[in-house]
């Protein structure tokens, strides 16, 4: 078994989410997280499998 984590842009959720399937990966996880700082909210995803 192995873990995999990326932090990925919300359009690319699909295509991520296609490839992965295409390579046999059957189950994930999807979490929105919100950056900090300087970044005054800009939204990025966090997705680990």
């Amino acid at each position: 078994m192995k873990k995999i984590e990326a932090i990925i842009k919300p359009f690319k959720l699909d295509e991520v989410k296609e490839a992965l399937q295409e390579v046999g990966l059957q189950g994930i996880t999807v979490t929105e997280a919100k950056g900090f700082g300087r970044q005054k909210g800009h939204t990025e995803l966090y997705r680990g499998a």
